[in-house]
């Protein structure tokens, strides 16, 4: 399985970006999607998760700015809309697909935004 990240970019604060992550093809379904940020010199930490039925789970600081979705077989292809974006949102974002015990990730995409 390869995840393939897009959508990365570099904003001003206040502006919005949407993020896509698509799985190749035939690679089957996963139990939970998500996104991860990585901020310099920080560890990787949760931004939101979709599971296969479409619960959503949010860290706090993106709660109410950020939107996870996802599409149903075959394009499986995960979303992450974030809008009025801060600067301390900058950072890589990695995509996450999870089978049972195994996780898959995708090569991340660089999320700039300037205040």
């Amino acid at each position: 399985v390869q995840l393939q990240a897009s959508g990365g970019g570099l904003v001003q604060a206040g502006e919005s970006l949407r993020l896509s992550c698509q799985p190749s093809a035939r690679s089957g379904g996963f139990s939970i999607m998500g996104w991860y940020r990585q901020a310099p010199g920080d560890k990787r930490d949760m931004v939101a998760t979709i599971t296969a039925g479409g619960s959503t789970n949010y860290a706090g600081s993106v709660q109410g700015r950020f939107t996870i979705s996802r599409e149903v077989a075959p394009k499986r292809t995960v979303y992450l809309q974030m809008n009025s974006l801060k600067p301390e949102d900058t950072g890589i974002y990695y995509c996450n697909f999870k089978r049972g015990t195994v996780n898959y990730w995708g090569q991340g995409t660089l999320v700039t935004v300037s205040s």
